[in-house]
């Protein structure tokens, strides 16, 4: 039986049920998901997937990534609500792919773990299976495995296992819904241009849930506890002289009230000027390398290979002799000016992340 999987949550829960009640079928995963946005985040899925597959002895395909054809497929059903038009589309084009994989494989029988899905039509889902699989001369499996409290079971397996919990269907246009309807940050969507691993993006998750593979195979205990914090995002900052942009570098947690200002130097003390107003401090490039024990030659060459974040925080409360600053924070090649033009938009809030802690 060929299984299309969307995600470990459905898939871990759904195979172990299909193992009981087809004990003498060979179960075959198909990861086909071309709607996930964005890639980050499909890879994401995918790489707990493999994990799940592993540790259930059940082979797994990987589909295309065809994430355009998708757009395309789905063209003028941008705005449908959870349930509408578009997820039947599609449902449409990821059943209907896994039909034609199964003929490939020389599989007779297909099913998908979003039978599983709280957020999915099981009546919605099989009038689509039941009408491709007669298409294709296959039968389409589908079994209800929500009831009688299976949905909680689920969760609890996919607890106990330590499996990645999205909290989105997958597709852009689903995603900017729910972060509205929330009032949060589309973050999934605000990654670093300079490749550093912003807290709770999903590079560091992917990087956390490598480590949570690699540890699992030197058998090493861990568990994954969840951290409540302040996280950042900085989105645009600048620094003009004579109207002219400085090249320069704003610290972690660097924030203005009211974005923009004009300001002048009013002091020094030991290697930070200070601002008239706005609590603005500024450094220079050679202050920075001497407390930050590096060797960069211009900010231009720290903007794009930086600090990790972590260390750029200690850099910062080492600076201000404080944790809780959220002072603008800026370097500069050379401090060689008075009055200056600062632009710094940037976001704090509230959020949620997980961390890998080993025994």
């Amino acid at each position: 039986m060929l299984v299309h999987i969307c995600c470990s949550v459905d898939s871990h829960f759904f195979l172990q049920k299909l193992k009981k009640i087809y004990p003498d079928e060979k179960l075959v995963g198909y990861f086909y998901n071309p709607n996930i946005h964005p890639y980050s985040e499909y890879y994401l899925r995918l790489l707990d997937v493999k994990r799940s597959c592993e540790t259930l002895n059940v082979e797994l395909i990987e589909g295309e990534y065809d994430y355009e054809s998708w757009i395309e497929f789905v063209r003028g059903y941008e705005n449908e609500p959870e349930k509408g038009k578009r997820c039947t589309l599609c449902f449409d084009k990821r059943v209907e792919e896994s039909m034609k994989k199964a003929l490939d494989i020389g599989e007779k029988r297909v099913t998908t773990t979003l039978l599983t899905s709280p957020k999915k039509s099981i009546q919605q889902l099989q009038k689509v299976g039941d009408g491709l699989a007669k298409k294709y001369g296959l039968e389409f499996v589908c079994l209800d495995f929500r009831k009688k409290g299976g949905t909680q079971e689920q969760f609890a397996l996919a607890k106990r296992d330590k499996l990645y919990k999205q909290d989105y269907c997958g597709c852009l246009f689903a995603l900017k819904k729910q972060r509205e309807f929330q009032g949060r940050l589309t973050q999934e969507l605000l990654e670093s241009v300079n490749a550093q691993l912003l807290p709770n993006s999903l590079s560091e998750r992917i990087e956390l849930y490598r480590k949570r593979y690699s540890v699992e195979k030197e058998g090493v205990k861990y568990d994954i506890v969840k951290e409540g914090f302040l996280n950042y995002r900085l989105l645009r900052a600048y620094i003009k002289v004579d109207r002219v942009v400085r090249a320069s570098y704003f610290l972690a947690y660097s924030h203005l009230k009211r974005k923009k200002a004009k300001v002048k130097i009013s002091k020094k003390i030991g290697d930070i000027f200070y601002s008239n107003k706005e609590e603005i401090r500024i450094i220079s490039l050679k202050t920075f390398n001497k407390i930050a024990n590096t060797s960069y030659g211009s900010v231009k060459e720290l903007y794009f290979s930086p600090l990790s974040f972590q260390e750029e925080c200690k850099l910062r409360a080492t600076l201000e002799n404080s944790f809780f600053s959220t002072s603008a924070f800026v370097v500069v090649d050379s401090v060689n000016f008075s009055d200056f033009e600062i632009y710094c938009d940037s976001i704090l809030y509230q959020d949620v992340r997980e961390n890998l802690v080993i025994f």
